[in-house]
């Protein structure tokens, strides 16, 4: 088990407005959460589970599920949202880079719309590795790093602002990549674009989802 980690004061209005964005997100979003969080089986790790807008959809191939965030004002939500669904949920504060699990303890590890935001998504997905039963699958949905060159180039040059609006939101980061650098053996993979093409989220608007498995 990985020792406890000293954790980020956390983002007051960020969580506020996330939480309400979350709440109020395009249907096709929702139906993506219902296919990854939905689809997880058996013991269910979620790591920056945010304000907890997946714990709606976890379906009952869950039997145990513990979510994590490092954010505070994430967590009072989560806490909140959790007592909203049918299904007991544990909810604690931990970083992805750090998580207080024991090595390969968990079916499936759950992450949404997270690796954008972790302070160092190598350590956080060696974590998930870590955490990971044989055979277990890691269950995805992220916005990513455009494939054309001048794509990611404008995404490069307006990090440094959004991620300080965005509670440290890197819009360039390559989580494919990052994945399969980890260790992961991606299985099955999709890209999508949730959002139209106008300012200011076509920054944000490539996205992928699918599941990575641990050999």
């Amino acid at each position: 088990m990985a020792a406890a980690m000293p954790q980020a004061p956390g983002h007051k209005w960020f969580a506020a407005f996330w939480d309400w964005q979350t709440r109020h997100e395009p249907a096709k979003i929702r139906a993506w959460r219902d296919e990854i969080a939905g689809g997880a089986r058996g013991r269910v790790l979620e790591i920056g589970c945010g304000g907890g807008a997946n714990f709606p959809h976890y379906s009952t191939l869950a039997s145990d599920i513990l979510a994590t965030d490092p954010d505070p004002f994430m967590l009072e939500r989560a806490r909140r949202r959790a007592a909203e669904v049918e299904r007991p949920i544990e909810v604690q504060e931990a970083a992805a880079e750090r998580l207080p699990v024991d090595d390969a303890s968990f079916d499936a590890v759950v992450s949404t719309l997270n690796m954008c935001s972790v302070s160092d998504p190598a350590r956080a997905l060696a974590e998930v590795k870590r955490a990971l039963k044989p055979g277990g699958e890691y269950r995805f949905f992220d916005h990513v790093r455009y494939k054309n060159a001048i794509g990611g180039f404008i995404q490069d040059i307006v990090t440094p602002a959004w991620k300080w609006g965005g509670a440290g939101c890197h819009p360039n980061r390559d989580v494919e990549r990052l994945i399969r650098k980890a260790g992961l053996d991606i299985v099955e993979i999709q890209r999508v674009k949730p959002v139209p093409p106008v300012p200011p989220m076509i920054i944000v608007r490539p996205c992928i989802k699918g599941i990575a498995i641990r050999r």
